[in-house]
Order: structure tokens, then sequence, then C-alpha cells
């Protein structure tokens, strides 16, 4: 994909008025430089009780970190979005398939540990350097400001605001003029991106369908295991069907290989998920009626047992009654009968 149009220049600045007899005043040098003293930068209005205090809590961790607000650079000049077409149908469905399925099944790097997945975002150094535009991008520990997206310092991923670079950086090749394994990865390393993946779907660069770069010093070197320790996640190759394209598309993973699954592949398993736990309740309930049945049947059979062995037993009774009065009709006549008789 392309990067975006180069900022314009800033409009030149009025020369501040000052008396006859005043010092000549510093530059106004609106440059991010990496350690910097606090005037070497634009206020931005007076400076609030809240500015105050954070700048003096950002100096006392030795300025490290996410640079105070107080300290931001201007960027009025910087074009965020250019509003021109830049990717084809099949990067932007690898672009939605790697941020879509971190934000609906990722829990993240770890408890409490937030994290930014963008894609096609511009990524800003510095207020004076054009941005690049990755593919897709993640950063763990840090937040979107969801309360003003649209605030012009919050449109894009600018370094000097969250404090940090994206752990990982991904480009998609759509074609031999993006750059992706030179300029890009060149620049990419000078801005200390820990992990830059290459994904060559159609090997259009010749040199392998994925590449997968770890920083060490100031180049890039090939990460075998395709495991990013610090954000604690794993991309891999899967062949399959994704939004009715069935081809090789690059995933993320977790540590025993398993895919984080899109949305639409969360609300498919617990369908069948439910549908099994439906299956295993209706065998259940006809395994209880089939058990009912059953017992309903020995139930009857042993009433038919017992009415069979009442009725023996009345008929024996009977029989016992008709011998007894028999025995008092002979008695009657004198007759006494013998054993046998």
């Amino acid at each position: 994909m392309t990067t975006m149009t180069k900022p314009r220049d800033p409009p030149p600045r009025p020369a501040p008025r000052r008396a006859p007899t005043a010092a000549p005043a510093a530059p106004d040098d609106s440059r991010f430089i990496v350690h910097p003293l606090p005037s070497a930068y634009p206020k931005h209005g007076p400076p609030t009780p809240e500015d105050l205090a954070e700048l003096a809590a950002w100096e006392r961790e030795g300025g490290i970190g996410v640079l105070p607000r107080l300290l931001w650079p201007k960027i009025d000049h910087i074009i965020t979005e250019d509003d021109e077409p830049v990717d084809n149908i099949f990067s932007e469905k690898q672009q939605r398939l790697l941020t879509e399925s971190l934000y609906t099944s990722w829990a993240g790097p770890g408890e409490g540990r937030p994290f930014l997945a963008a894609a096609n975002v511009g990524l800003f150094f510095s207020p004076n350097q054009p941005p690049l535009v990755p593919d897709v991008m993640l950063a763990v520990d840090v937040r979107t400001h969801a309360y003003d997206l649209w605030a012009n310092e919050h449109r894009s991923y600018f370094i000097w605001e969250y404090g940090k670079t994206p752990e990982i950086v991904i480009e998609v090749v759509s074609n031999r003029e993006g750059a992706e394994n030179t300029r890009k990865r060149a620049r990419y390393a000078q801005w200390g991106v820990s992990y830059y993946v290459i994904f060559d779907p159609f090997n259009q660069l010749g040199e392998g369908v994925l590449h997968v770069l770890q920083l060490q010093g100031h180049t890039y070197v090939e990460l075998p295991s395709h495991w990013f320790a610090e954000a604690h996640i794993g991309l891999t190759l899967w062949q399959g069907d994704y939004e009715g394209v069935n081809t090789t598309w690059l995933r993320w993973c977790d540590g025993e290989g398993n895919l984080i699954p899109t949305g639409a592949e969360r609300a498919r398993a617990e369908h069948q998920r439910a549908e099994a736990e439906r299956q295993r309740s209706e065998t259940a309930r006809q395994r209880a009626e089939a058990e009912r049945q059953r017992a309903e049947a020995e139930r009857q059979r042993a009433e038919a047992e017992r009415q069979r062995a009442e009725t023996a037993e009345q008929q024996a009774a009977l029989a016992r009654d008709r011998s007894e009065r028999l025995l008092a009709q002979l008695r009657a006549l004198g007759i006494e009968p013998t054993n046998g008789d």
C-alpha cells in the first residue's frame, strides 16, 4: 500500500513583538526531541494545574514514557488522512481479519493490560517526518482516546503521545511498488518497532510468503517461532474461508497454536456448542423418558405379580374353606376321615 501524502509545511509565524531593550527571543522549535528540555516546546495555552502535575511526574520518572500534554509539539500542519483509496479488497479483508479478531476474541497480553490494534492508520514518529501507514499495527499497554477520537492529536498514532512505538507492524504486499522489504523495513527499524511482519500472499517479491522479523540492535533478523513474547500472541498461516473467500490468510494464534477466532467464528462456535448442549439435553430427556417407561413397566409387572399372588392366595383360602366344610359334614355323619381320604 502507499504511504500518506507528505505533511504540508506550516505557515510562517509572524515575528513576536518585544520591547527594544528585551533580549532576543528563543527560536520556536516545534520539533520532537526524544529527551527534551521543557522550554524547547511550544505551550498550548496557559498550563493548568493538571498539566503542571503531569509534567512534574514525568520529570520525576526521568522523562520516560508518554510525553506530558504540555510538551506535545504542534501538529496543525499535519495531514492525518488523504481520503484516497489505497488498498485492494483482499488487503482490506486481511486487515480487518487481523484487527477484528483481536477486539472480539483476544483477552489481551495479560490481565489489566490494554491494547490498541489499527489498520491503515498513520504512524508518526515526529511532526517533521512523513508518516508510514502500516496495514496493521498492534501496541500493548496503551489505550485509545475513546472520549475524543476526532481531535487532531488522537486521529493517528503519534509516538510522542502514546510514549512508545507499536510492538508489531504488519505489511501486506499488494505489488512490487510498496518497498516493504527495503525503505519501510529500514524506517521501522530506525523507529524502534520490535517486530516487523511482511506477508506476501502471492510471493510477488519472490522472497517467500511470510517473514516475521525481530529488531536486534538496529536491524531486523528472522524470528522462526512467529511468537511475540512482549504481546503474548503469535501469527500463523491458515488455509480457510473468510467472508466467502477461501485462500491462505494470516491469522493471530495463542501459545498452543489455536487461532484467535473472529466474531463470526465465535458466534458459530457458540451456536454449535448450544446445539450440542440442546442435543445432549434431548438425549438425556429421551434416556430419562425411556427409564421412566421401563420403571413403569416394571411397576406394572410387579403389580400384576402381586395381583396374581393375591388371587392365588384367595383361591387357596377358598379351597381350605371348602375342605373344612366338607370335613365338618363328614364328622356330622359320624365319619372320621383318615389321612389319604
